[in-house]
């Protein structure tokens, strides 16, 4: 029985969120919905962590899980008798030290976001919807692992539809506490439509040009068998970056990021800022180094315009969030800039970059993910996310004062957090690369970073609180889960033990054209 678990679990990570949520869905009422969601997420947690394991020590570094003899690919010529045929049969699963990676960040944050969700949905979505939305989570959480973990082209855009579909409804979820939530969700679902048509055509494309879907099969044809300067797969690859682009709100196409993290429930907005652009991040990098290559992508004109836009995300989302007067408005266009380090590593593409960008996927997830729970610790006990409403936090919520503390300092990049190290790879990596200006950039991000979390600790412990009911700490329960991430951003940046394995294992691989 357990040799047959070990033996499906790629294809598990995957099914068991989506019929659990359909069976939370349905019969999650009376509030075993909760601790349906709560298990589901906890036990794949547990099956990502036993798969990155095997990935880890398995002789070729990946698993591989085929569903179905069906159909078997194109054969393609191979340049040399010692490559060989790639033609594999029905959809593939792959996992590498990149999939494990990102496999562990979603999961992980799904399960500890779960684990503080009871109470805080208890006031921002009604009893008779509860079961709904626990439901519709598990299928987000069920596309978002299915990106990650799918090597096939077409899979990856089926689940990326399923994710999709499911955020906006969870964004809309925040009607109760503001109507805006529904124009939020209406831009969401319009913006992110455009992305999910640019992305299907440029994997038509592809399948057009090199007549097979698996990754590995196309990564083939387009290197060996595919003249060079064809113009479909240049027209591909630029339909990818635009779509993938939206889907990871990398500066200007991040519209739709600040409305839908404001104005949704809080629970939403910290699962959406821990896992959804990270998971568009991985479609980027496994595209851009895996499928095209790094001569096809390293010096071309996109790679340099990536750059740039990304640095233009770094300097405008830090100059709108020192302007913001909410919350979680704020932390909303901290993630653009933050966006725009991740891709800078991306368009750097040594592995010095690679590593500062893989890191900062993991540290960025675990502050934000700290902040937003400590946001909606405010929320619960304040009723709002305003700025004024921090005035004098210190005393008042101390354990929500630290998590805002040391999230921000994650945030800066101060040393002992993860958010020091994976800075230091990412300027490394672009002094390396020849890239002084997008160094200079990081820094004076850094430098406004300061600002913008200087507006949240600053009315926290010098604020005087505003005449009316005084309120006390959030729950142990709500806040827990910040602290449990703050603590994990503090080893990210002391130790990182095997995340750091895997980090360097999958920067290596992908600086290596693999």
């Amino acid at each position: 029985m357990i040799e047959q678990v070990t033996r499906n679990l790629p294809a598990l990570v995957v099914i068991v969120p989506l019929f659990m949520g359909l069976l939370t869905a349905i019969f999650g009422k009376g509030g075993r919905a909760y601790w349906l969601a709560l298990a589901t997420a906890w036990v794949v947690f547990a099956a990502t962590g036993c798969l990155a394991y095997e990935v880890m020590s398995s002789p070729q570094g990946f698993v591989s899980y085929t569903f179905g003899p069906w159909a078997e690919a194109v054969q393609l010529p191979a340049p040399s008798a010692t490559l060989g045929t790639h033609a594999k049969p029905g959809i593939e699963y792959r996992v590498d030290y990149l999939n494990a990676l990102f496999l562990l960040v979603v999961s992980g944050m799904s399960a500890l976001v779960l684990a503080g969700a009871r109470l805080s949905l208890a006031k921002e979505i009604p009893a008779d919807r509860r079961h709904l939305f626990y439901g519709v989570l598990l299928l987000c959480m069920t596309g978002l692992l299915g990106i990650t973990i799918t090597g096939d082209a077409f899979n990856l855009y089926v689940l990326l539809e399923i994710s999709s579909l499911t955020t906006y409804a969870l964004v809309a979820m925040g009607k109760g506490r503001d109507r805006r939530a529904l124009t939020a969700s209406y831009h969401y679902l319009i913006l992110g439509t455009v992305g999910a048509s640019l992305i299907l055509i440029a994997i038509g494309y592809l399948f057009m040009v090199t007549g097979t879907l698996n990754m590995e099969e196309m990564a083939h044809a387009i290197q060996f068998t595919v003249k060079r300067g064809n113009r479909t797969v240049e027209v591909a690859f630029a339909l990818l970056i635009a779509g993938l682009g939206l889907k990871m709100a990398l500066f200007p196409l991040h519209a739709w990021l600040p409305d839908a993290y404001t104005y949704s429930p809080s629970v939403v907005t910290t699962f959406l800022a821990s896992t959804a652009t990270k998971v568009g991040l991985y479609a980027a990098l496994r595209f851009y180094f895996t499928i095209f290559g790094r001569e096809y992508t390293m010096g071309s004109f996109a790679n340099e315009a990536m750059l740039l836009l990304a640095c233009g995300a770094i300097l405008h989302g830090s100059v709108m969030a020192i302007q913001q007067t909410n919350v979680k408005r704020l932390l909303a266009y901290s993630s653009v800039a933050q966006i725009g380090y991740l891709v800078v590593g991306i368009c750097v593409g040594n592995v010095e970059g690679l590593t500062g960008t893989l890191l900062h996927v993991v540290n960025h997830a675990l502050v934000k993910g700290a902040l937003f729970v400590a946001a909606g610790a405010v929320i619960y006990r304040c009723g709002g996310a305003q700025v004024s409403d921090l005035k004098g936090l210190a005393r008042k919520m101390p354990l929500t004062f630290v998590a805002f503390a040391v999230g921000g300092l994650g945030l800066i990049g101060v040393p002992l957090t993860g958010g020091f190290i994976s800075k230091w790879h990412l300027v490394g990596g672009a002094m390396a690369g020849g890239y002084w200006p997008a160094a200079v950039v990081i820094l004076i991000g850094s430098v406004l970073a300061v600002i913008y979390v200087m507006r949240l600790v600053e009315p926290m412990v010098f604020g005087k609180p505003e005449e009316g009911p005084q309120v006390g700490e959030a729950p142990l329960s709500v806040i827990l889960p910040a602290w449990v991430l703050c603590g994990l951003s503090i080893y990210m940046g002391t130790s990182g033990g095997v995340l750091r394995g895997l980090i360097e294992g999958a920067a290596k691989a992908l600086g290596g054209g693999a």
